[in-house]
């Protein structure tokens, strides 16, 4: 397919996930659901759209060849992926099963059991391939040099001497020799049969025309046989009986297909490369043309600030420190007065806390013994709460990278015009605007450390001011503190006992103990396996049904090829215990 049907399908994407991440935010109500039918509704049809999104984002992301959109798409996929996981698991916690079954939701949204299989991104392979083979030639490494290399045994071949091989062609030579002369000798005898029978009952051989009846019969009866069996053969196959005649064979356009998607990943890589490269050349670039302008403005933007603090406060400013962010904190859309209004706050806050310390302390001794009071009269008040609450959605880790990732999409790609970039090239504008905020921060610490120094010298020209350096003291005495805590937490860590010893040698250690094995290349879409389209009707009647193999292999799928893209914290944890039961649940 060409560039152009790839961006459709993606846009199409980007749409969906843009209705659904508005019922997202509509369906957050303040009141709790109480209803665990309607839950569930709720949370299978999410769950269906989003693997109808991972679907279209999944195939996008694979075959797009602009290193730019690819970047978008790859945080709005991860993404998803995350969210599916997390409705998921909202499910389990709902109905405290596994296995869940979206027949009758199928069936109102109009779709196939095939529109909800969780694909395996194919970027898992294709990012980790040259690390996968360099692992896999380590381990052939080791094995052979361990003697343990696993090849199917050769059957020794004997050596014949001359004479015997020559007796051997004889004796068959002999045997073959024997049968021919058996079978003439046979024809002879049934000929002379039949004509001493011919003699003794004194008939005519059948006439022409019998004879050519009784051949005509055989030949339209063998000809009928052989339609028919061409006949049943096709119903066969049209019923899926049988596999047709060529299933073997690929076809051309399935050959075809596939060297347009090896072409289309040699140019991802060439195209991701070339915008490496750039990256790092238009960031040379702005800084050598617009850096000293940047630097210009920056330093008449501070130099402002300084007069117009100065002729409203009567002194000038105190310049913000490195941790505080520096000038960039001066010129985040706030005037001048706001600014000398929030670091007078400052000093002033700095004041107070000095003098509330000992109030503090009075404070929480009165509050400690009304504390002991209130907490029996609450706790009966709380499992009156939890009854009434109900049901809510717990918050989504995912929902900020899936808006984020939508809002990028909205601002510069959904309204673009790429005519010019028929091949689908890195836009160097998107780089320069990106490497021009980079630069702006770059020399704003170097403008910092300037400005720093031309306004100490203003205070000292003008003010007659000078720095104030009871801090400094303050700020050793802390790093002292902090290195003692750190000799203190240094003997509690316990001793490696593999310091002495390579990777390499626990890798071959690993091998030569036969725990790291050569695995069989085997595919999950071999593994087949039908729906269950009776889940929800058994499930009504009180019946749990038996889980399918579809329904195991997409647990195998959730818990334990998702998780291993950029997914952490529960959702990470939670696969390691699902491994065995799924383990359980495949063999039983």
């Amino acid at each position: 397919m060409s560039h152009n049907t790839y961006n459709k399908i993606w846009a199409e994407a980007q749409e969906s996930l843009n209705c659904l991440l508005q019922k997202e935010i509509e369906e957050k109500s303040p009141k709790p659901l109480k209803d665990r039918l309607l839950i569930f509704q709720m949370l299978a049809t999410f769950y269906i759209k989003y693997v109808q999104i991972f679907h279209n984002l999944e195939s996008a992301y694979d075959q797009i060849v602009h290193p730019q959109k690819r970047l978008i798409i790859r945080q709005v996929l991860d993404g998803v992926m995350g969210r599916i996981l997390e409705l998921k698991n909202e499910m389990v916690e709902l109905e405290y099963s596994e296995y869940h079954y979206f027949d009758d939701i199928l069936q109102d949204l109009k779709l196939s059991p095939d529109n909800i299989e969780i694909p395996i991104p194919r970027y898992f392979i294709k990012e980790k391939l040259k690390a996968l083979k360099e692992r896999e030639k380590i381990l052939a490494q080791i094995m052979l040099d361990a003697g343990m290399y696993e090849d199917e045994p050769k059957k020794p071949v004997k050596v014949m001497l001359l004479e015997e091989a020559v007796r051997v062609i004889q004796i068959a030579e002999r045997a073959r020799q024997g049968r021919l002369r058996a079978t003439f000798m046979k024809q002879i005898f049934l000929e002379e049969k039949r004509e001493r029978l011919a003699r003794l009952q004194g008939t005519k051989g059948p006439d022409v025309e019998t004879a050519a009846m009784c051949i005509q019969r055989i030949w339209r009866g063998h000809t009928q046989w052989k339609k028919t069996l061409k006949i049943r053969e096709e119903e066969m196959v049209f019923l899926g009986m049988i596999p047709p005649p060529h299933f073997q064979r690929p076809s051309a356009s399935l050959l075809r297909a596939q060297k347009v998607d090896t072409l289309r990943c040699e140019i991802q890589e060439k195209y991701e490369s070339d915008f490496q490269k750039a990256l790092v050349s238009i960031k040379e670039r702005v800084k050598e043309i617009e850096g000293p302008d940047i630097k210009e403005t920056l330093q008449d933007q501070i130099r402002q600030w300084f007069i117009e603090c100065r002729h409203i406060t009567g002194k000038f400013p105190d310049y913000p420190d490195e941790e505080q962010g520096g000038s960039a904190v001066l010129f985040s859309e706030k005037t001048p007065e706001e600014v000398a209004a929030e670091l007078a706050a400052k000093a002033e806050e700095e004041q107070k806390k000095k003098g509330k310390k000992g109030k503090k302390e009075k404070k929480e001794k009165g509050k400690s013994k009304k504390k002991g009071n209130e907490i029996e009269e609450k706790k009966p008040k709380k499992k009156d709460e939890e009854e009434e609450e109900g049901w809510k959605m717990s918050p989504s880790n995912f929902l900020p990278i899936m808006e984020e990732g939508n809002n990028k999409y909205k601002d510069i790609w959904k309204n673009r015009d790429e005519k010019w970039n028929f091949s689908q090239e890195y836009d160097p504008e998107l780089i320069k605007e990106e490497k021009r905020k980079e630069v702006e921060e770059e020399i704003r610490v170097q403008v910092d450390e300037l400005m720093r120094q031309e306004l100490k010298n203003l205070k000292l020209a003008v003010d007659r001011e000078t720095e104030k350096t009871g801090k400094k003291g303050k700020k050793g005495k802390k790093k002292k503190k902090g290195k003692k805590g750190g000799r203190k937490k240094k003997g509690k860590k316990d001793k490696d006992l593999t310091a002495d010893r390579t990777i390499d040698s626990l890798y071959q250690e690993l091998v030569e103990e036969g725990i790291l094995i050569r695995s069989k290349k085997v595919k999950l879409s071999d593994y087949v396996g039908e729906y269950s389209y009776l889940g929800t009707t058994l499930r009504q009647v009180d019946v749990e049904p038996m889980p399918s193999l579809t329904d195991v292999k997409q647990l195998i799928v959730l818990y334990g090829i998702l998780p291993l893209g950029k997914f952490t914290g529960e959702l990470g944890k939670r696969k390691n215990t699902m491994l065995g039961f799924l383990t359980v649940s495949y063999f039983y």
